[in-house]
């Protein structure tokens, strides 16, 4: 499967612009960390990119993430690929993460979304964002009330990283996505 291919089948499926940019933050972020482990980019990009395509229309568990599976299944996605799309969902107890891979995802999932809120009331969006910025932002439990904080630190410690500095990284595998995310300095 091929990039493109994966975009297709994203857009085949997702219509909501803001779930778009948000598996395409989640995709930065996943591909920088498999560069960073020497691991296949593709696949990882893959991962990331893919992993709520089915949400639009399937968002209730365990719907989401199985119905997703199944089509991934269909057309011929490799089975790991398949297992850590799974492995974000935490009611799926059949799928523990173990996986570097499987970790790198779902530390990556609520940590983008909530990189991306918080850059959105900034007039300089991602650049200067500084991972203790973020870090007092999550204290305020009213400011993207939907992003668990649990598993954004969760996340990190499952995937042995320090949190400051996962959350840096993040940030920083953004940057260069940031006209694709909506998220551009303001002028």
């Amino acid at each position: 499967m091929s990039r493109e291919d994966d975009l297709a089948l994203l857009h085949e499926y997702t219509q909501k612009e803001g779930l778009i940019q948000h598996m395409l933050a989640v995709e930065a972020a996943v591909r920088a960390y498999a560069r960073k482990y020497g691991e296949d980019e593709e696949k990882w990009g893959t991962v990331g990119m893919l992993h709520d395509f089915d949400y639009e229309r399937w968002p209730d568990a365990p719907d989401h993430p199985l119905k997703g599976s199944a089509i991934l299944t269909d057309r011929g996605y490799p089975d790991d690929v398949i297992y850590a799309i799974k492995s974000h969902a935490d009611y799926l107890e059949d799928c523990p993460r173990v996986s570097r891979l499987d970790k790198t995802l779902y530390a990556c999932d609520e940590l983008c979304g909530f990189i991306v809120a918080y850059a959105l009331m900034r007039p300089t969006r991602l650049e200067g964002m500084k991972a203790k910025s973020i870090r007092k932002k999550m204290k305020q439990v009213s400011f993207a009330a939907a992003v668990n904080r649990a598993d954004i630190v969760n996340g990190a410690e499952d995937l042995g990283v320090d949190l400051n500095e996962h959350i840096q990284f993040c940030i920083d595998a953004l940057k260069p996505i940031a006209g694709e995310l909506g998220l551009q300095p303001e002028s």
